[in-house]
């Protein structure tokens, strides 16, 4: 019996059925994770189940949480998604709603952000009242490269489109963010929450979603985290601001 998930689910007043619809599984699957100690759900399920419940993962599933435990260089890959769009939605809102000090988002779109993240606006003003400094890089929909990967991508939303409609959005929350035009992330989007950062290299000929993705904890100086947090400070650096003001102020 894992008592620890059992006692969670008391505490937070949540059915089998009712945790098994916030996590997407059959409550036949939420009843082994409770009757069955040394059954481990996946990362993306462990990770639903603690936003869910309000309790930390290395609580309910300490045997995931020692086994995941590195010493090399590799110790700062927190998990691995062979697709961005398997990397679970709960796993995004739990860093943007953790973050406290920097909100980073260098996708060339970051169209889907709007999509998969409920009230993101309202999420964005929070934030940046309560002192977190927001950034994002996006592509100019109106240059070279944009119509070339469009060219490469062949869908019938476009790259140019999907932009438009995040500078759209941003408009919404201008005085909150700050945005830069840059190119030079065209097939590498990163996104940093404080010390975690999610990364997609993208792949010829395949969108956003496709993309392999990595959830990076920082544990190291010069490490994975840093290089990858290095390279997205060089490109804001050169980047092009989306308002003439600085810092979006009006």
């Amino acid at each position: 019996m894992n008592e620890a998930l059992r006692r969670a689910m008391a505490k937070a007043h949540m059915s089998d059925r009712e945790l098994a619809a916030r996590c997407d599984v059959d409550a036949k699957t939420v009843a082994r994770w409770i009757t069955q100690a040394g059954r481990i759900p996946h990362a993306r399920h462990r990770w639903a189940v603690s936003e869910a419940l309000g309790e930390q993962e290395g609580v309910l599933w300490p045997t995931a949480a020692k086994t995941a435990i590195k010493i090399g260089p590799d110790r700062e890959v927190a998990e691995v998604f062979p697709y961005r769009s398997a990397c679970p939605a709960s796993l995004w809102r739990t860093l943007i709603a953790n973050a406290q000090r920097e909100l980073t988002f260098a996708g060339y779109t970051n169209y889907f952000l709007w999509l998969e993240q409920a009230r993101f606006g309202s999420a964005l003003r929070s934030k940046a009242a309560s002192g977190c400094r927001i950034r994002f890089l996006v592509g100019d929909p109106d240059s070279d490269l944009t119509r070339s990967r469009e060219e490469e991508e062949a869908v019938a939303l476009t790259l140019s489109t999907r932009i438009r409609v995040t500078l759209s959005e941003l408009e919404k929350v201008r005085g909150s963010v700050d945005a830069r035009f840059s190119s030079g992330h065209a097939y590498l989007s990163v996104f940093r929450f404080d010390d975690d950062m999610i990364v997609t290299p993208l792949l010829t000929h395949k969108v956003g979603h496709d993309a392999p993705t990595l959830h990076l904890r920082r544990h190291q100086d010069d490490g994975l985290f840093d290089r990858f947090a290095s390279h997205v400070e060089e490109l804001w650096s050169r980047g092009r601001p989306v308002w003439k003001e600085p810092n979006g102020q009006a």
